[in-house]
């Protein structure tokens, strides 16, 4: 049997590397009322050194979970997801530099991924909250402090194998359909479905309840525009939840819909409509960082 990095079958950059093959940029942990997103493309990983890398800072269980997938694009997809979340922990500063092989992860009740840090009497770990998505084109994970995250990310062409309406009543909520069923335009309305799917997923996820803990069709997302700005905001009606949430619907890459929901907190009832600060930065792990923000990478759609 082969080794499971030749399994994988990758391929190398045709060029130099001139950064170091294991630093991480360390950071400041993102503010209370701040979202960190960062993203990586596959089709730019093409290294296979770099790669072996990646496998080389995954667990044991990771690393087989990684290499048990059928496919090389899943495996590559699978190996960048969990190389993208460990990576960008490690290089928040908190007491000391964190190695990313070091970090150990648990899951809540219904499966949610959380950081299982390692007490001691000297040091509080962070309340530091993430979120992993990813397509084929696309990994993304998010970052917060202190509040809830989920995150999605689609491809803003994606097709759906049965016909939009019919997909959308079998999963949205009345509302959300008769949104659906006003827009004319199949094509209009096939990338408004996929904006609506986005935003429902990244409030499950925030929600760390699951899919079957969540139904989609169990609660409604509702834009509202603001009358002095013109711009729109973003709602979840749910029966289930009381909490207060605040969403973003981004383009990124130019070629992707993301889908950030944060839990909101706030010290007095005056600070609950403080818009939350978002920074991006596109990155190949362990071997560059790009901060995209206010860049043509990156639209803001609707919300914060």
């Amino acid at each position: 049997m082969r080794s499971g990095v030749s399994r994988m079958r990758l391929y190398c950059f045709d060029r130099t590397f001139f950064h170091s093959s294991h630093s991480l940029n360390p950071i400041q942990l993102p503010a209370p009322m701040e979202t960190h997103l960062w993203y990586v493309k596959p089709s730019e990983v093409k290294s296979e050194s770099l790669l072996k890398q990646y496998l080389g800072i995954l667990s044991p269980c990771e690393r087989e979970n990684v290499l048990r997938m059928q496919g090389e694009e899943l495996r590559k997809g699978a190996l960048l997801a969990r190389s993208l979340v460990r990576t960008t922990i490690a290089r928040y500063q908190t007491n000391s530099q964190i190695d990313p092989r070091s970090l150990k992860f648990q899951k809540n009740t219904h499966g949610k991924p959380e950081v299982h840090w390692q007490e001691t009497d000297d040091w509080d770990p962070p309340p530091l909250h993430f979120n992993i998505s990813h397509t084929s084109s696309l990994v993304a994970c998010g970052v917060t402090i202190n509040s809830q995250i989920g995150i999605d990310v689609e491809e803003k062409h994606r097709r759906t194998k049965h016909n939009t309406l019919s997909f959308a009543r079998r999963y949205f909520s009345e509302y959300e359909v008769q949104f659906l069923a006003a827009i004319s335009d199949p094509q209009v309305q096939q990338m408004e479905f996929i904006k609506l799917w986005t935003l429902k997923e990244a409030y499950v996820k925030a929600l760390g309840k699951g899919f079957s803990g969540a139904p989609f069709n169990t609660f409604t997302i509702r834009f509202k525009e603001d009358t002095r700005t013109k711009a729109s905001d973003i709602f979840v009606d749910s029966f289930d939840d009381v909490r207060s949430w605040q969403f973003s619907l981004l383009e990124l890459a130019n070629a992707h819909y993301a889908a950030i929901c944060t839990e909101k907190h706030a010290a007095s009832e005056g600070e609950r409509n403080i818009p939350r600060k978002l920074r991006v930065w596109r990155t190949i792990p362990l071997l560059e960082d790009e901060c995209v923000s206010g860049t043509d990478a990156i639209t803001t759609i609707c919300g914060f």
